[in-house]
């Protein structure tokens, strides 16, 4: 079955309970990117990309749309039965974007999993699981409030934490360590994330501060060089988030010994067809990942479900999605929720989730019919 057309639409998702803060940025609402890919029997899937501001990567929200308009008018009449044909395709129309063309990969996964009949798990390769766990991000705050925020999320269910640090004085940092380890303990799995926040020595002192303290010091550093020169030096496993830009990225950290695992991006890697691809590399080396996006609604959110469902659950680190820091829900029949610090997998055809038209404006852009 060909497209007859793709629709845009952008949606505006406010932060709630005030701004999210990283060390590079402070975000107080989010520009989201809604692709509607429809064939000429009236089937439609969507897609979603929803970069964390400008500032984050080098990815945001205007650009995500503006490539959207280079690629989708030579994806009008191509036949929806070859992914790799439609890669192939967007590749010819655009170089990189891989942020913009991910929305339109997952919607032409949602299309053809409602065609067969499954959900966008089975294409992936196959759930092994209903209900996978999620992890709770805080953000970079002071440390006796994250401590009691970190407890307040161990009750609500979540296995894995992960503590937002840097872009502040390195002692703030070390005592949010320590007292969110004092508060917990045990009861759930630490990562500290830096988002690219600190230099070398300071990710070598806050290791040297924190040694006995069990965690994965996620992407410490700006660059892969960087993060490089800590091996060997620290005693804490080092993950990649910020510098698994691409395929040949995570390939590089993989076959260096670089990362001891990923924190990984759906829109950033171009889609749920390349996380595939890093999904079973990283099961050929036994590194372990999470998977995430940046920011989005239910769309995303359960793009990053199905793909979770796939994966080794011995291997796998958490979805992340963002609902505990957004209002309401785009598709209010079937929202991707969390419930006791886990999420069930859709089971409907395709993604499992629609967004309802009443929510949505414009849409901001058309091609085709």
């Amino acid at each position: 079955m060909r497209i007859e057309s793709i629709k845009v639409y952008q949606v505006h998702l406010p932060v709630k309970g005030g701004a999210y803060r990283m060390a590079s940025d402070t975000v107080q609402d989010l520009d989201s990117t809604l692709v509607e890919v429809t064939t000429e029997d009236g089937l439609s899937g969507w897609g979603e990309t929803c970069p964390v501001g400008p500032v984050y990567q080098p990815q945001h929200a205007l650009g995500a749309r503006a490539a959207i308009a280079e690629i989708a008018p030579g994806l009008v009449g191509e036949d929806t039965t070859s992914m790799r044909r439609l890669a192939k395709r967007m590749d010819e129309r655009l170089n990189g974007h891989n942020y913009a063309k991910a929305a339109l990969d997952i919607a032409l996964l949602d299309l053809a999993g409602q065609r067969l009949g499954v959900p966008v798990s089975t294409l992936l390769g196959g759930a092994l699981t209903d209900r996978v766990p999620s992890y709770y991000s805080t953000i970079v705050g002071a440390p006796d409030e994250t401590a009691r925020i970190a407890v307040d999320k161990v009750k609500a269910g979540y296995p894995r934490l992960q503590i937002k640090i840097g872009g502040r004085d390195l002692e703030q940092d070390v005592a949010t360590v320590h007292k969110v380890w004092e508060a917990v303990g045990f009861t759930a799995r630490i990562a500290v994330d830096a988002n690219r926040g600190l230099t070398a020595a300071a990710a070598l002192h806050i290791d040297r501060l924190c040694q006995t303290i069990p965690f994965v010091f996620e992407q410490p550093c700006n660059t892969m060089e960087e993060v490089a020169s800590l091996k060997g030096r620290v005693t804490h496993p080092v993950y990649l988030d910020e510098s698994a830009e691409d395929l040949n990225a995570v390939l590089r950290a993989v076959s260096s010994g670089i990362a001891d695992g990923f924190g990984l991006k759906v829109t950033r890697l171009g889609g749920l067809t390349n996380m595939v691809t890093v999904r079973d590399l990283c099961a050929i080396r036994s590194l372990p990942h999470s998977c995430d996006d940046a920011w989005g609604g239910d769309v995303i959110a359960a793009a990053c479900v199905h793909l979770a469902a796939t994966v080794e659950p011995r291997r796998f680190e958490g979805a992340w999605i963002a609902q505990e820091y957004i209002e309401g829900h785009i598709d209010p029949v079937n929202p991707v929720i969390i419930e006791n610090g886990h999420i069930r997998v859709p089971q409907m055809p395709g993604l499992g989730v629609k967004p309802e038209r009443s929510r949505l404006k414009g849409p901001v852009a058309a091609f085709g019919g």
